[in-house]
């Protein structure tokens, strides 16, 4: 596929520019905590799946089964994104505009729309939502914040990563519904050993 050699630095090049020169003369405790939540916050949406599962055992198939499906869905909302990403082949707005930033530049060919960090805290967001509100709420917070802190150190323009969200939840919702139809399997593996580790349903004796 021949890529679409994608210029942002028209739709919201300013914009970036006024974000990346905040964040220069913000404190750099500040930067680092920013640069750390980047890197590292994705880690939050695993332990909230595994809390959504966890908070599933024994209350009912159909939030089992969003529970069951939720990083698997995330993953896939993931490997669409790279797909898309390799096919748009934005170059990132810290070596088009050549602004100092948080972090370091990402390597030439590591494009830039639309963001893996968002796609993933969107879809992210939206699978736990869909099986715990509770968690939901959280999420989503964390999502946004993500988000955020892509275009603070640099790595990205803002509409990389809004774009990254919307189409992380827009993706990852249809597939939550859809797996909403293996119930049935759920409810099978629930008579076995492993099914009730799984699941926190009992079999009947």
């Amino acid at each position: 596929m021949t890529p679409l050699a994608f210029g942002g630095a028209s739709v919201d090049g300013g914009f970036y520019l006024w974000i990346t020169h905040l964040a220069r003369d913000t404190p750099h405790a500040v930067d680092t905590t920013v640069a750390d939540w980047s890197d590292y916050g994705l880690a939050l949406f695993g332990v909230l799946m595994l809390a959504a599962w966890w908070r599933a055992r024994g209350a009912g198939q159909a939030r089992m089964v969003r529970s069951l499906a939720a990083p698997v869905i995330v993953v896939l909302c993931y490997v669409v994104d790279v797909l898309v990403k390799s096919a748009v082949a934005e170059n990132r707005p810290c070596r088009t505009l050549h602004t100092v930033t948080v972090e370091a530049c990402p390597a030439v060919g590591d494009w830039s729309f639309p963001s893996n960090h968002a796609v993933i805290a969107g879809a992210a967001a939206v699978v736990v939502a869909l099986t715990d509100r509770t968690l939901g709420r959280i999420a989503a917070v964390a999502a946004v914040l993500m988000a955020v802190s892509r275009v603070w150190i640099g790595v990205h323009y803002p509409h990389d990563v809004a774009v990254g969200l919307a189409f992380g939840a827009l993706l990852a919702w249809p597939l939550m519904l859809l797996a909403d139809r293996a119930a049935p399997l759920v409810e099978r593996a629930a008579g076995t050993r492993i099914g009730e580790l799984v699941t926190g349903a009992q079999s009947g004796g």
